[in-house]
């Protein structure tokens, strides 16, 4: 490769690494324009349960699916499978509140989906999922030297526009849209925000519960009790659950996300990493070189990042597998669902 795959090597040598990846719903994602992450509104409310069946199984058998955006872009998730199959790697998951029973064994904090935070609080359990969290994350500190914890929540870039703004961040966010949808997000969250106003919220959690979606809250507390090294696999969703742990007074884990997320233009996505005081890792896994039409769309602003993907791919790197080998894992796994 004649780019760097990573940014910059952390020095990470794990010998017993975990990834763990944080399912839940908000029901903005069901808000028409808010969310790629499926083939309707409605729709995104089951992608983290078909993404967590992808990752551990390799396919979609619930239901009639492929792994693709309707333009033929695989989703990230098809990413962190094949980067399972590249390590032998097991991940994790954590059900922080789904609207449908996952199809696959989930660690279960007994959390709801996220509401509205339009309408009300968006996640009313925010401190017990705090909690919850933090238990998860000793439990995970037990069994390994290295955590790598991503998320699923389809419009969860939206909420985690209202938590950074909120918690005074001058923040943007990305899309899994090329076109990102500023305006109806701006919207949303200025409506929030006077609602939080309003009420005279200011702490972390509560903003959390007013603003946030399930993930958040439940993410913070593993990586607030989590005793090893931590990299926070995501882009802007992670930024806020960044931000929050900041806020709160407890280590602020380093990023590890893609090129697609840093470069993209309407996120802003390095000022907000230097303005909560963070280090974020870059993957360039040069999908346009790979000679696959739907991977060379992550390179023109589709999909970006979701389910842990970059993550996964620094995760296969930092374990000593060749940047040409974690590539070309990633190329062979989309190819068996053309």
């Amino acid at each position: 490769m004649s780019r760097p795959f990573l940014s910059k090597d952390p020095g990470l040598r794990p010998r017993r690494p975990v990834m763990a990846l944080v399912l839940a719903n908000t029901m903005l994602s069901t808000v028409p324009g808010i969310s790629g992450a499926g083939p309707t509104p409605e729709k995104t409310l089951l992608t983290p349960v078909l993404d967590a069946e992808l990752v551990t199984t390799g396919a979609i058998t619930s239901v009639p699916a492929r792994p693709n955006t309707p333009t033929g872009c695989p989703t990230p998730a098809t990413i962190t499978r094949s980067m399972v199959e590249l390590t032998g790697l097991s991940p994790v998951f954590i059900n922080a509140g789904l609207v449908h029973t996952p199809t696959v064994p989930c660690l279960d904090v007994y959390g709801s989906a996220g509401g509205d935070p339009r309408k009300g609080d968006a996640v009313p359990q925010a401190a017990l999922l705090f909690e919850r969290g933090e238990t998860v994350g000793r439990l995970l500190a037990q069994y390994s030297d290295l955590l790598v914890l991503g998320e699923c929540v389809p419009g969860g870039t939206t909420t985690a526009l209202c938590v950074l703004r909120a918690l005074g961040y001058d923040a943007s966010v990305s899309s899994a849209f090329v076109e990102n949808p500023l305006a109806l997000k701006d919207a949303v969250c200025r409506e929030v925000l006077a609602r939080i106003r309003k009420a005279g919220e200011s702490e972390p959690l509560g903003i959390l519960r007013a603003a946030g979606d399930p993930m958040m809250p439940v993410a913070a507390g593993i990586a607030s009790a989590y005793t090893g090294d931590i990299l926070l696999a995501g882009g802007t969703q992670m930024l806020a659950v960044a931000a929050t742990l900041k806020e709160l007074g407890r280590r602020v884990p380093h990023l590890a996300t893609t090129v697609y997320i840093r470069d993209d233009p309407s996120a802003g996505f390095s000022r907000s990493v230097a303005d909560i005081g963070t280090t974020a890792y870059y993957v360039d896994p040069d999908f346009a070189g790979l000679g696959h039409a739907g991977l060379a769309r992550y390179c023109t602003g589709e999909v970006k990042e979701g389910t842990g993907a970059g993550g996964a791919l620094m995760l296969a790197y930092l374990m000593g597998h060749e940047p040409e080998a974690i590539t070309q894992k990633v190329s062979d796994f989309v190819r068996k669902y053309v």
